[in-house]
């Protein structure tokens, strides 16, 4: 999706990659999508976005590779299901850098706290340690990579259990 022109033919990578998810809705949409999210309604209300944007974002994300969409029967009539795509679950440490660069740089509001990183296969805070040496892209206690699948957000200051990230493809839904 481009934000100002059409980025999408340049040379630069960077350049081509912001074409795609320069736009914030498009990064906090992966965000919800990597925790499981998947119907529209859900997006709407927990990204608290109008519909017209929604709509706009979520057919650019599947444009653009980030999402499948995908059919299911509900009652009498068939809608659809957005779903991660390898691209899109692909994006996990650009929103873990994210995540980290805003504990660093960013004040925590007193009504949260701090967002911790959970690697699954070695049982661990994958950002245990200090926020300047915690890495986006592997687990600093065990060096293996951090995927969507093996890979869980505490939010304490919303849910009592940690969040296991959605993958490609998976087959997560919360109706």
């Amino acid at each position: 999706m481009a934000l100002r022109s059409d980025w999408s033919t340049k040379n630069c990578p960077i350049a081509r990659s912001l074409d795609v998810v320069g736009d914030p809705w498009i990064l906090l949409i992966v965000r919800e999508a990597l925790m499981g999210t998947r119907r529209f309604d859900q997006f709407r209300t927990k990204l608290g976005v109008a519909d017209t944007v929604l709509s706009r974002r979520l057919g650019a994300m599947v444009d653009g590779g980030l999402l499948a969409k995908v059919p299911y029967r509900a009652e009498q009539r068939v809608h659809h299901e957005y779903e991660l795509t390898a691209a899109g679950a692909d994006l996990l440490p650009l929103v873990n850098a994210l995540l980290l660069w805003g504990e660093k740089h960013t004040p925590t509001p007193a009504t949260s706290g701090h967002l911790a990183i959970l690697h699954i296969d070695c049982d661990a805070a994958a950002d245990d340690g200090p926020v300047e040496s915690s890495t986006a892209e592997v687990c600093s206690r065990c060096g293996r990579p951090l995927v969507s699948g093996a890979v869980a957000w505490d939010r304490s200051w919303v849910e009592d259990d940690p969040t296991v990230l959605a993958g490609a493809g998976s087959a997560r839904s919360h109706g």
